[in-house]
């Protein structure tokens, strides 16, 4: 696009086992000098450049927007099966979070029920050791009443 060219076509296939990425143009002579000297100096990471050629085409180029459109539904339907997994993924990890967090709900409860029980132990014990007590100080002041009548000392 960046060289004014209206028609293009491209993709890749192979050729003697050799995978060729086919570049079709209409354009002027000019422009597909420019073309090479741009793929010569833009090759992509990986890639590796044998040679480029130039053959006479006598077919209809398709307009730019076409291959461009072409391009765009090859890749979705590369990265529509990728994107499905990435939400199968997503759901199965959302599925064991509500599992973890039922879990968790259910420790909570368990958690507040001991609680409760312990509380509700600990509550009857200290009722218990209070009138224990109660009854302890209540015979040690009979039995300090009791002294105190034979001493001869008020209380």
């Amino acid at each position: 696009m960046s060289l004014g060219v209206d028609n293009f076509n491209t993709f890749n296939t192979f050729i003697d086992g050799v995978q060729i990425v086919i570049a079709i143009i209409d354009t002027d002579i000019g422009s597909i000098e420019e073309f090479k000297g741009f793929v010569n100096t833009t090759i992509p990471e990986g890639a590796e450049l044998d040679e480029i050629s130039v053959d006479e085409y006598t077919n209809t180029v398709p307009p730019i927007e076409r291959c461009m459109q072409a391009f765009q539904m090859e890749h979705w339907g590369k990265n529509i099966p990728i994107l499905r997994k990435m939400l199968d993924k997503q759901d199965q990890m959302l599925d064991k979070q509500d599992q973890m967090l039922d879990k968790q709900g259910q420790t909570i409860i368990t958690i507040k029920d001991e609680g409760d029980k312990t509380r509700d132990a600990i509550s009857d014990h200290m009722s218990q050791d209070v009138v224990e007590l109660r009854n302890e100080i209540s015979h040690i002041k009979t039995t300090m009443a009791k002294i105190a009548s034979k001493v001869g000392v008020a209380v």
